[in-house]
């Protein structure tokens, strides 16, 4: 395989492979069928191996040309991305702001923290991703996301250059419905011993410290069901499955949202709320609105931790 490969040629390869035969790609593409066949037979020169076989009329891919393609798709769609983010940034159309949210993150407090960002003068369109955290700090460090939101910060020896801002913490509540707030109300917080509770799953930042708050008040809930998308847990608290805890900030939106009352909030447990960047000093102006309604409007003040 030659050192540099023509890219010119996997265009070709790739419109082939998705239009599924030479001639709609030599449509699509204003050449002669002999033209592209010529193009893509250099590319598999270059390669060293066939990429397309031909089963009865058409055209499907070989093995390596599966391999070769799944590259080739994700080549051009990183190129069509550079010049969304780059059109985005240079021109008055507007702001593109991609997001990336860790998925156990309150979709009420994902909404609260993105909201500023859509309030500016200049248009924002969001485009906001959802997964683990190491999976978002790897596409924060491929540039392919502005920005990650997160209930913890970096990792003590991070794959990625990046920076904490701390957007800041609130404790956290526990609700349940009417009939829930009448049975468990009273004597709280020790009546939630054997309380039948909604909890998010052990690999999350509040699962950890609810057991730990457990554990040092001689508290032993009835966990219910666990869950790791919050949205779902509130559901199934609007249900009356059990108690859930929310954090305080968003205290209002969950009763009204999903009609629970707020039974008390449990001592000395606080969520704390990270943007990571690779900008040391926040600089995008829908990132630091984001920043600034967290930090003076949502939370408590919180200062950056700097680099890790």
């Amino acid at each position: 395989m030659s050192d540099w490969l023509n890219y010119h040629h996997l265009l070709y390869f790739w419109t082939v492979a998705k239009e599924g035969s030479v001639s709609r790609a030599a449509e699509t593409l204003h050449l002669s069928q002999p033209t592209l066949s010529t193009q893509v037979g250099k590319l598999e020169k270059a390669i060293g191996a066939k990429l397309f076989e031909r089963k009865g009329r058409g055209l499907v891919l070989t093995e390596i040309g599966q391999v070769a393609f799944r590259y080739a798709d994700e080549i051009f769609g990183l190129g069509q991305e550079l010049i969304e983010a780059v059109r985005g940034r240079a021109t008055n159309d507007g702001v593109r702001l991609v997001v990336g949210v860790v998925d156990v993150l309150p979709k009420l407090i994902v909404y609260r923290l993105l909201r500023p960002a859509l309030d500016l003068e200049d248009d924002v369109t969001l485009v906001v991703r959802e997964g683990k955290l190491e999976e978002l700090l790897g596409e924060l460090s491929l540039h392919r996301i502005d920005l990650v939101l997160a209930d913890s910060p970096l990792p003590p020896q991070p794959n990625v250059f990046a920076f904490n801002h701390h957007l800041g913490e609130c404790g956290v509540s526990v609700f349940g419905t009417q009939e829930l707030y009448d049975r468990y109300r009273d004597d709280f917080p020790k009546s939630l011993n054997e309380a039948p509770m909604l909890l998010p799953t052990h690999n999350t930042t509040l699962r950890r410290a609810l057991e730990q708050w457990f554990n040092e008040n001689d508290i032993r809930p009835f966990v219910r069901h666990e869950f790791e998308d919050s949205a779902i847990l509130k559901v199934f608290g609007q249900a009356g499955d059990g108690l859930v805890v929310v954090p305080t900030a968003i205290s209002d939106e969950v009763e009204r949202q999903y009609s629970l009352r707020a039974i008390g909030e449990l001592p000395g447990i606080l969520e704390k709320f990270y943007a990571i960047s690779v900008e040391r000093r926040l600089e995008n102006p829908a990132v630091v609105a984001i920043s600034n309604a967290a930090r003076k409007q949502l939370f408590v003040s919180g200062l950056d931790e700097g680099p890790n």
